[in-house]
């Protein structure tokens, strides 16, 4: 993976979506950018380079497709805990997910996702959704390096 490329970080225990997903990106040439994972604690593992990930270098995810129905941890509890640290906060999270009901929209927007899409049942509805989501966060959206909030003093002093 390019390390100037955005990365698009998927979450989701669907092997059928993620393809659906993969096949999408593939027409502005984006699958190399994305990554899936299969469930909550992958995606912390993935954010946080620890566990199977430890050793992972490249770019932090420039935006996380989130599913809520996951084994181990779900995706208002990923949601949950990122929004707590600090490294993880600044990432965006949409939430992509089968789930219509009222309280999770409610609980995803109150723990800060910026969008809450509900995956469409066939597949050219669905397709279209991801090709919009990955054609904005992979190609359009500029990126603004990370920086520190302040420098430090011996960064500072000639």
């Amino acid at each position: 993976m390019n390390e100037n490329l955005p990365l698009i970080l998927m979450a989701d225990d669907s092997v059928t979506d993620t393809d659906f997903a993969l096949e999408a990106l593939a027409e502005f040439n984006l699958t190399d950018q994305m990554h899936v994972v299969r469930d909550g604690v992958e995606a912390l593992d993935f954010m946080c380079r620890r566990g199977k990930f430890a050793g992972r270098i490249g770019p932090d995810p420039t935006v996380l497709l989130l599913d809520i129905n996951m084994p181990r941890l779900n995706g208002l509890e990923v949601l949950q805990r990122m929004k707590s640290e600090p490294e993880l906060s600044r990432i965006p999270v949409v939430m992509l997910t089968s789930s219509s009901e009222s309280p999770d929209l409610s609980e995803s927007r109150r723990l800060g996702a910026i969008a809450y899409i509900v995956k469409p049942g066939k597949f050219k509805s669905f397709s279209s959704a991801i090709k919009i989501i990955g054609q904005f966060w992979g190609v359009l959206n500029v990126l603004q390096p990370v920086q520190r909030p302040f420098p430090r003093l011996s960064e500072t002093e000639d």
